[in-house]
């Protein structure tokens, strides 16, 4: 092929991923649906980033600048449409944010035409990733994300040892970034901050993930919370632990909120990420908890083991066995759109509902934390059903 017929083969092909309907799958569990098509992957990158379109200077048409991965995404609802503020990573390795948005929020999502420009501080980072997008009261969308520069104390020889932290920028319209000082934390290394959509006791609140080192916890982990006078310099004195990690759980190695809470009559609406250990490696699922409406910082609702895990093809990717999620909307009909990615490769949605959400944070039975509490617990249910009659009868 030459220039012109490459050109739109690739234009044609393009063309019918972004614009594919997505379809609900049934789900089982009546809690939410999954869909059946990511919302973004790394082909959904647009080709003006990855060509270069000159025929003098490419003449056989190839891609320039190659993109890896497109997942772990923030969300907002921004000018009426849905909106996520995308990791995205090239083949260099190097991971940037993107902005991309959808009229619907399940399909049709399209880059906007430059990635975001993001200022740097005077120690540059050498990655970011995994944006945290929130509308607070205060006026200002907050990004909050990881970034990661190489370990100054590292032997040379190490190539892979880093130093993470909580990085922040501020914007009114998502395009023009302003960048702050990074958070200043006193409990070790900070990869996954999340800020609270609302003052608590006039400052801003802010939920952590302190780890002793970049990979491994330590003598830290657990979803911190802390609060903050301003976030012009953001500083953490104290933190708490109101969700530590456990023993034989889905979060006995690791975790971390995932988006900001959602405000509900009953509490706060808490989306986190949980890891534990598997003979295969390690392996990250979602999982769901509600707080108190005064004091987020308490838990009153905590249902029993994972709310999403990847299944099928969402197992596999560049980090297999990896359900994540930053990002959720509520949209004003009280539909919940959930962002999650599999295996640091793509993302995908799950649709729910806040009515949906709140029963199964108050009615599903809690982790008993062992065996025998496992099995009380579904004999009870079995107990109650056997009342409910023929409809017991008819099924089994």
């Amino acid at each position: 092929m030459n220039f012109h017929q490459r050109l739109e083969v690739v234009k044609k092909q393009h063309k019918q991923l972004i614009e594919k309907a997505n379809r609900p799958v049934f789900s089982s569990n009546g809690i939410y649906e999954r869909y059946e098509n990511p919302v973004l992957t790394a082909e959904h990158a647009p080709l003006h980033w990855r060509y270069d379109l000159n025929q003098e200077t490419n003449p056989f048409f190839m891609e320039r600048i190659g993109i890896n991965a497109a997942f772990n995404a923030g969300a907002i609802k921004f000018n009426n449409k849905y909106v996520v503020i995308v990791r995205v990573e090239g083949n260099d390795r190097k991971s940037f944010f993107a902005v991309a948005e959808s009229p619907n929020g399940i399909d049709n999502f399209k880059f906007w035409e430059y990635p975001i420009t993001l200022p740097e501080t005077e120690n540059p980072d050498t990655n970011v990733y995994d944006m945290r997008i929130v509308a607070h009261e205060d006026g200002w969308m907050y990004g909050l994300f990881c970034t990661e520069r190489r370990d100054p104390n590292a032997p040379a020889g190490n190539q892979s040892a880093a130093v993470a932290a909580c990085g922040i920028a501020r914007t009114k319209d998502l395009v023009v970034w302003e960048r702050l000082p990074d958070l200043i934390s006193y409990s070790g290394q900070q990869r996954n901050v999340v800020l609270h959509p609302e003052f608590i006791k006039g400052k801003y609140a802010l939920y952590t993930r302190p780890q002793d080192g970049f990979i491994d916890t330590g003598s830290g982990g657990g979803i911190g919370f802390g609060l903050t006078d301003s976030m012009d310099r953001a500083e953490v004195k104290e933190e708490i632990i109101l969700d530590p990690k456990a023993y034989h759980t889905i979060n006995e190695v690791k975790n971390g909120l995932g988006p900001a809470p959602i405000k509900t009559p009953k509490g706060w609406l808490q989306l986190a990420h949980g890891v534990r250990n598997t003979a295969a490696g390690l392996r990250y699922v979602l999982y769901v908890f509600m707080s108190d409406l005064n004091d987020p910082s308490i838990i009153i609702h905590k249902p029993a083991g994972y709310f999403i895990a990847p299944v099928g093809e969402e197992r596999v990717g560049d980090v297999s066995n990896v359900a994540f999620s930053n990002g959720w909307i509520e949209d004003s009909d009280g539909s919940v759109f959930i962002y999650y990615a599999s295996s640091d490769t793509r993302l995908h949605v799950a649709k729910t509902s806040i009515e949906k959400l709140i029963d199964y944070c108050v009615n599903t039975p809690e982790d008993g934390l062992r065996s025998a509490a496992s099995v009380e617990t579904i004999n009870t249910l079995i107990t109650r059903n056997k009342n409910t009659g023929d409809i017991y009868k008819s099924i089994l």
